[in-house]
């Protein structure tokens, strides 16, 4: 790869942290990062810039000083508990409306290629078993979250096609990794603790991103020529069931997996009656990726496999309860 400079958005998150350290470590390339808490310490080298928040109204001009990528990973995310009275609003504002003003402004400064992270959403909530999503299937997003990233999608490609600036699109499935927060921490926490756990008869099928491959591939899409102007999905290329994700988790923790073969459908009926048939769905429901455009396109294919991440997760996970 070519000197560089980046700008990251996101960089407190999950994906930017990881993201930071793996671009520092390139020869030559260097990192801006606009934060929003100052107190956080990113990689040694990257100059952070404080940013009160995302809005249209951001003056990115300091940040993009001789910028020559834009990874846009700041978001606001899909929420379990939403409290805004107009969701798809407070997502348009956001995800929508900031995301153009940044990628205007980048066009200005001079930006070359603009890298936005989008989500698995934009294709929809989910498929039938050996049914994969594609990058070029028509976009059937349901909730404001997937409809605000590709109207957000759409924004930013009729930019690319009136101004001259690259635009890559990639939608990652489900990122877990070291650190990992949310859903996947608390399957880790009930396996530690040896919980049972009723997915012992779950046959549906899940693709799923470690981070170190959702990495990988932005770096790739970052300086490879036939990237430009591409929608790409992002995965292991390796789907599961929740049942044999846990028994390999539960291995990677050098725990036992308590898994009570309770079937799928009575599961079911359980959560929507509870009111949490979306997490049902989540948890019981198929989606797959099909990433064979990144492998004829960029040459790309995963660097690192489904167990070899889990097991970096896991050990992580046990690192942390011994401090």
């Amino acid at each position: 790869m070519r000197s560089k400079t980046f700008l990251v958005t996101g960089g407190s998150g999950f994906l930017g942290r990881a993201l930071i350290h793996r671009l520092v470590q390139l020869p030559g390339c260097s990192v801006v990062a606009p934060l929003r808490a100052q107190s956080i310490t990113l990689a040694a080298g990257v100059r952070s810039l404080p940013l009160s928040g995302l809005n249209a109204t951001n003056d990115w001009k300091a940040a993009l000083t001789d910028v020559d990528v834009v990874v846009h990973a700041a978001a606001r995310v899909h929420v379990m508990n939403e409290e805004a009275v107009d969701p798809l609003a407070a997502f348009r504002e956001v995800n929508v409306e900031a995301t153009l003003n940044l990628a205007r402004q980048a066009v200005a400064c001079g930006v070359k290629r603009f890298i936005f992270i989008s989500s698995i959403k934009v294709n929809g909530e989910g498929t039938q078993p050996g049914i994969a999503y594609r990058a070029d299937d028509e976009p059937a997003p349901i909730d404001p979250y997937g409809i605000s990233k590709l109207e957000a999608e759409r924004g930013l490609t009729a930019l690319a096609a009136t101004t001259g600036m690259e635009v890559v699109i990639i939608r990652p499935v489900l990122v877990y990794g070291p650190g990992v927060k949310a859903n996947f921490l608390s399957m880790m926490r009930w396996l530690y603790r040896g919980v049972p756990l009723p997915f012992g008869a779950v046959h549906n099928q899940r693709s799923l991103v470690a981070i170190d491959n959702l990495v990988d591939l932005i770096v790739t899409c970052s300086d490879h020529p036939a990237a430009a102007n591409q929608v790409f999905l992002a995965s292991d290329d390796e789907d599961v069931s929740t049942t044999q994700l846990l028994r390999k988790l539960a291995a990677a923790l050098g725990k036992p997996a308590r898994l009570l073969p309770v079937p799928s459908w009575l599961m079911t009926c359980g959560a929507t009656l509870l009111g949490q048939r979306a997490l049902a769905d989540r948890i019981l429901g198929s989606l797959q990726v099909d990433i064979s455009k990144n492998r004829q396109l960029l040459g790309w294919i995963p660097p690192v496999t489904l167990d070899q991440a889990l097991a970096l997760t896991a050990q992580h996970f046990l690192d942390s309860c011994k401090s």
